[in-house]
């Protein structure tokens, strides 16, 4: 496992999501989050790049970063970005991340909870913060 990992994760969350470190992941890495599940490190560096393209101001802010198992990172974040609609609006989603990593110290599990609903996110589009937050 390369030594530097917690660090390497660190600076792509500072960076996000621009320069991602890809190398970290396995080839055929499992990605889910509650809009998406997938596997392939190519599929995961397409949704960066949707991410890249469309959203704006794009900022994750990394909470917390453990590792409580040889085979285990936790982080906590809060994802935020301006949605590419006219009125702009600015939107957030906080959550935690569990990444698996397999015997060669690679990322074989990315998966993402958020600490709210998909449809509270759709409500910050059109300003209605407080739809069905869960902790």
């Amino acid at each position: 496992m390369p030594p530097d990992i917690l660090e390497r994760i660190r600076l792509d969350y500072q960076r996000f999501p621009h320069d991602q470190s890809y190398d970290l992941y396995a080839e055929g890495v499992y990605f889910k989050d509650p809009l998406n599940q997938f596997r392939g490190v190519d599929r995961y560096r397409q949704m960066i790049g949707f991410i890249e393209r469309w959203f704006q101001a794009v900022q994750l802010d990394l909470h917390a970063i453990e590792q409580p198992a040889a085979d285990l990172i936790k982080t906590r974040w809060t994802l935020s970005w301006t949605a590419p609609v006219p009125w702009q609006p600015r939107m957030s989603i906080s959550g935690w991340s569990e990444l698996r990593l397999n015997e060669a110290g690679l990322i074989s599990a990315h998966i993402d909870y958020w600490n709210c609903s998909r449809l509270s996110v759709l409500g910050q589009l059109f300003g209605l913060r407080g739809l069905a937050e869960t902790s």
